[in-house]
């Protein structure tokens, strides 16, 4: 892993450094909610991430421990990425920016719904998800 240069010792600051751009955020927001993806994958989502970027975002949060590349089961050609631990750590982040969403903006109804059930009991939530996510990623 290569050493990661800190503006500061401000845990924010150092938080922000590794996962804090938007593109990295996308990129673990699609992970959690496939589970898995290949660099296709991510260029089909709505945002329009650019070639260049997604393969700078995808090496450094690889760099940093956020997610691994595996090998693709049905093509050499092609490599699959997952969370790591690290990366599943991120969900009651992620929950949280989403209810910050639901807040200020118009919100689809499929996201709405995961709102709801997140409401009813947030913590529940986390943790099955967070053991979907480890199971799905081989950590249990």
């Amino acid at each position: 892993m290569s050493a990661l240069k800190r503006r500061s010792n401000c845990p924010v600051s150092s938080s922000l450094d590794i996962w804090g751009d938007k593109w990295s955020l996308l990129i673990v927001r699609d992970l959690m909610f496939s589970k898995q993806c290949t660099y296709g994958d991510f260029l089909k989502s709505a945002e329009k991430i650019a070639t260049n970027i997604l393969a700078s975002r995808l090496q450094m949060l690889e760099e940093n421990g956020i997610i691994t590349k595996l090998e693709h089961p049905d093509s050499k050609a092609k490599v699959l990425y997952k969370l790591t631990q690290k990366g599943i750590d991120l969900l009651p982040l992620m929950v949280e920016i989403n209810l910050w969403a639901e807040k200020y903006f118009s919100l689809p109804e499929d996201r709405l719904a995961i709102i709801r059930e997140v409401k009813k009991d947030k913590e529940g939530f986390v943790k099955a998800t967070t053991k979907e996510l480890q199971r799905n990623s081989n950590l249990t």
